[in-house]
């Protein structure tokens, strides 16, 4: 599916989807806006610019792949699809709620568009490796995505599977590191220092892209040139803002995971809307 979008369209289509993912949560009454809100350019790119798929056909087998590995980020997924046309979006305001095919983590038998099930932070790569590896034992074209957190990558697995990727040369993987700088617990920084991060992905054997991650020209850029890059797996290291889009919730750990009131959410959709 690649939609003729210009930057403009693009950002403007950002800025919808982040109404949306604010309705949802203010619906629910929790869930989390804070990764939602900075990861939210990179999946409408990646969406409806870079992927091979088919809403008409979720199943269908000559897709690219995509893992969610820092899962608590669903509802901007969630926004995404139901944007791509896998369900209604008024399935949107039944997220977190009894029965919805929208849950709280991505859980791929309820939801249309999903190839893995997620929330354990640090399995995603390793999922994704294995899918990757599998499509090229098998001479397929699929390129697999796994879109990770800063936080997450304190996990040891997903060094291993990095070092896993590398010795494969996993040309056909691109990972995502959503680099906002702020977990649950306030700056990763002082929480666990993932720092120097390129230096860590280049030594793992990875071909490393930062840019900003709310430039959507800068990210379809990056996804080009990681298509292109032979011989090595890509990490495309995305500077995010946390809350990004909503002034009091930039930059805020506290927003990592609790939902707008109705106040809130007013003003929210207010500053987005203006």
């Amino acid at each position: 599916m690649f939609r003729n979008l210009d930057e403009t369209k693009l950002k403007e289509k950002t800025r919808q989807l982040r109404v949306n993912i604010l309705k949802m949560l203010g619906e629910a009454g929790s869930g989390h806006p804070g990764g939602s809100l900075s990861s939210i350019d990179m999946l409408t790119v990646l969406y409806n610019k870079v992927m091979k798929h088919d809403p008409k056909n979720p199943s269908w087998n000559e897709r690219d792949r995509f893992v969610l590995s820092k899962g608590h980020v669903c509802p901007a997924l969630y926004a995404v699809l139901a944007d791509c046309g896998y369900f209604d979006e008024k399935e949107l305001m039944t997220l977190r709620k009894y029965e919805s095919i929208l849950q709280g983590h991505p859980y791929m038998f309820k939801t249309p568009g999903l190839d893995v099930s997620s929330g354990s932070l640090g399995q995603g790569l390793s999922v994704a490796v294995g899918m990757a590896l599998a499509s090229k034992m098998n001479n397929e074209s699929t390129r697999v995505y796994c879109l990770m957190g800063d936080g997450e990558s304190q996990e040891g697995q997903i060094w291993e599977a990095a070092m896993a990727a590398g010795h494969y040369k996993l040309d056909n993987l691109c990972g995502i590191l959503d680099f906002n700088g702020l977990q649950i617990d306030g700056k990763v920084e002082k929480v666990m220092n993932i720092n120097p991060v390129k230096d860590k992905w280049t030594a793992f054997n990875w071909n490393v892209i930062e840019i900003d991650g709310h430039d959507v020209g800068k990210i379809e850029e990056a996804f080009n040139k990681a298509g292109e890059y032979k011989g090595k797996p890509t990490l495309i290291l995305a500077r995010t803002v946390k809350g990004k889009g909503v002034s009091f919730m930039e930059n805020e750990p506290g927003w990592h995971g609790v939902a707008p009131n109705k106040e809130q959410l007013e003003k929210a959709l207010a500053e987005l809307k203006a």
